[in-house]
């Protein structure tokens, strides 16, 4: 049997650089894009190096000339899309910037997809914030948490879009590009419309990447700001088992062809911002000072993807509970700490 052949665009990134290695490991030809913009790429790139091999492109997606070249240059069984701007505080900032690098970007992606290799499975890197601020789903406290009083399982993928912040919109406008191109051209590509994802390799910030943020702030002595009560709660997914969705995804190309799937950890893998602070207060032995500021705008008080349909055409689940992940990443973060330092 051939080897097999995926790009990874943005594949030196927290998510591209663990799916590069996994998809190595599984002896894939990989070809890693990534323009080294975000902190921590080269880092990434650098333990790449050091455990397997593969191809590298430095190249942003937004040059339409630069993507036509690497997808013409190899067929490709499979394209996992990335490369992306990912935070909503800096698609308001720079709401051009956003547009190019998300809905640009994608569409330079799959139309080289398109024109040189429509075989290839697409999997778009999408957001549940694509469906803004849900305003149908009740919401309530439940004990020291908030959740929805109306979906046990979430958030399901019927679920109305409603693009809400430039990031939003660019993101969204991907997603639909990809689904579109799917029923238009008969690629095999998909909107995997993720929720929180964690694990290592991840330098988190403030704006985004919170459980890696709180991670690294708390075991290097950084300040912890909490916007609202603490007490908002999100699904998280670990990297692995994210992959391991991607692959799924992968190999099962007429199931997933033309289909959006939320993807996260649902409702049995959920976290509020005070549970992680728990964690993380009993793995180091102490007591985590916080900053408290009031809720910002737009700031929901729960997400939870209902996960059954990828559950269903997959028969994929997360694998990886909370706390496990929470301990690894703590223990990657100790590791790591002289990286951090200079990077964070």
């Amino acid at each position: 049997m051939a080897t097999k052949t995926v790009l990874i665009t943005g594949g030196a990134g927290f998510v591209g650089c663990n799916a590069a290695r996994y998809f190595r490991s599984h002896n894939w030809n990989v070809t890693v894009l990534d323009n080294l913009s975000r902190t921590g790429t080269e880092n990434n790139l650098e333990w790449l190096r050091d455990a397997t091999s593969f191809d590298f492109e430095r190249a942003d997606v937004c040059d339409r000339a630069t993507v036509d070249r690497i997808i013409s240059a190899k067929h490709y069984d499979a394209v996992i899309h990335l490369a992306a701007q990912v935070a909503v505080t800096t698609s308001v900032t720079d709401p051009r910037a956003d547009f190019m690098a998300n809905a640009l970007g994608t569409f330079n992606v799959l139309d080289a997809v398109r024109r040189f290799s429509p075989e290839a499975v697409v999997i778009f890197a999408s957001t549940n914030k694509v469906y803004g601020k849900i305003a149908s789903a009740v919401t309530e406290l439940q004990g020291e948490r908030y959740g929805y009083a109306d979906r046990p399982y979430g958030i399901a993928e019927s679920e109305p879009l409603d693009f809400l912040s430039p990031y939003g919109c660019s993101k969204g406008a991907a997603d639909q590009y990809t689904l579109d191109f799917a029923r238009i051209y008969g690629i095999p590509a998909t909107s995997f419309r993720q929720s929180c994802i964690y694990g290592t390799r991840q330098f988190g910030v403030e704006d985004q990447g919170w459980v890696a943020w709180f991670t690294i702030a708390a075991r290097l002595e950084r300040d912890i700001t909490i916007y609202g009560d603490g007490r908002q709660v999100r699904d998280v997914l670990h990297v692995d088992d994210l992959v391991r969705a991607y692959e799924a995804a992968i190999q099962s190309p007429d199931r997933i062809a033309g289909q959006a799937f939320n993807v996260g950890g649902g409702p049995k893998h959920v976290l509020s911002l005070l549970d992680l602070i728990a964690m993380l207060e009993k793995r180091l032995g102490k007591k985590i000072p916080l900053k408290w500021e009031d809720w910002r705008p737009g700031d929901q008080r729960a997400y939870v993807s209902d996960i059954r349909k990828l559950e269903t055409e997959l028969g994929w689940k997360p694998e990886i509970d909370v706390e496990t992940g929470v301990v690894g990443l703590i223990d990657w973060v100790d590791e790591e700490r002289e990286l951090f330092v200079e990077a964070v």
